[in-house]
C-alpha cells in the first residue's frame, strides 16, 4: 500500500490552532488515533512533543518520543505513528519551499527524518510557539527571525560533526542531559579523563555555545517539560531542575524566553484549554 499524502496543516488529531504565514504554517494539535500508518507531508516539518508522547518511524529509525523531542522531517520520508496511550499534542512548523529559496536557504537540514537533541534549537522551537500564541498571524517577522537563527545553529552543528569528533563529546552531551547534578569544572573533566582547560576552551568548537550556558539551557528545557503540570509550584519544578532558588530559576527563564515563567505557563494552559 502507498503511503497516504498530507497536505499542509494537516495532521492526524484535533488541531486546535492553525496559524498560515507566508510560506510558514504553524499548528497546535491534539492527537486523536491510535495509529497513524505510513504517510509522508507535503512540506519539510519539525513536531515537537508538548504533552504526552507516541512512536515515530521510518525506514531508518524508530523513536520514542515523549514530552519536550523535537524531530525534523524531510516531506520525502516516509513515517508512521503510533500512540501511548496518553493524552499527546504536537506543535508543528511546516516549510514551504518558496521559504527556503526565499533565504536562500537549502531545503532541508537531512535526507530522513531525525530528532534533534540540541536544548538551544528547542529554545528557538519554545520562542516559536511563544510567538505563535501572542501575535498569531502578525508574527511573520519575529517567526523569521527565530527559524533562521535555528538553521543557522543547526547548519554550525552539522559542520562541527563532519570535523572528527573526540570521544569525549558525546560522554559530555550524555553527562549533562542526564543529569541536574551542580557540576564542577574539574569533576566533569576528571569523569571524561580530559583537562579541564581543554574542555573549557574546546566545548565551544562542538556545541556552538559555552559550558555555562549549555548547562543552563538544558535546566531551562527541563523546567519547561514540567510547566504544563498545574500541580507542580514554580519553586518545586525550579529545584527539580537544578536551580539554586526560584529567583535564579525566573532570571534564566527570562534569559532564553524573554518571559516569566509564571506567563509561560499561563500561555501553555490558556492554549490548551480551547
Amino acid at each position: 500500500m502507498s503511503p497516504k499524502f498530507s497536505k499542509t496543516g494537516q495532521f492526524y488529531g484535533v488541531t486546535t490552532e492553525i496559524i498560515q504565514l507566508e510560506g510558514i504554517t504553524l499548528t497546535d494539535t491534539e492527537y486523536s488515533q491510535g495509529r497513524v500508518p505510513w504517510h509522508f507531508h507535503e512540506n519539510n516539518y519539525f513536531t515537537f512533543i508538548l504533552e504526552g508522547g507516541m512512536t515515530e518511524g521510518n525506514k531508518q529509525h524508530v523513536y520514542e518520543c515523549c514530552k519536550g523531542d523535537l524531530i525534523f522531517h524531510n516531506w520525502q520520508d516516509a513515517h508512521y505513528n503510533i500512540a501511548s496511550g496518553r493524552h499527546t499534542r504536537g506543535f508543528h512548523i511546516e516549510l514551504g519551499k518558496g521559504w527556503f529559496a526565499e533565504f536562500g536557504l537549502a531545503g532541508t537540514i537531512t535526507e530522513g527524518s531525525v530528532m534533534i537533541p540540541d536544548p538551544q534549537v528547542k529554545t528557538g522551537i519554545y520562542n516559536l510557539f511563544k510567538e505563535m500564541k501572542l501575535n498569531g498571524g502578525a508574527g511573520q517577522l519575529g517567526i523569521d527571525a527565530l527559524l533562521l537563527e535555528i538553521f543557522g545553529r543547526l547548519e554550525r552543528m552539522k559542520t562541527a560533526t563532519e570535523r572528527k569528533t573526540p570521544k569525549w563529546v558525546g560522554q559530555v552531551r550524555e553527562a549533562l542531559h542526564d543529569s541536574c547534578e551542580d557540576w564542577r569544572l574539574t569533576d566533569l573533566a576528571r569523569s571524561l579523563n580530559i583537562h579541564p582547560v581543554h574542555l573549557s576552551r574546546e566545548f565551544p568548537k562542538y556545541f556552538d555555545t559555552t559550558l555555562a550556558d549549555y548547562i543552563r539551557s538544558i535546566r531551562v528545557q527541563k523546567a519547561m517539560r514540567l510547566l504544563g503540570d498545574k500541580a507542580l509550584s514554580l519553586t518545586e519544578i525550579a529545584f527539580q531542575c537544578g536551580f539554586a532558588d526560584q529567583s535564579h530559576f525566573i532570571r534564566s527563564f527570562k534569559y532564553y524566553h524573554h518571559i516569566t515563567p509564571f506567563l509561560y505557563r499561563k500561555l501553555l494552559l490558556k492554549s490548551h484549554q480551547r
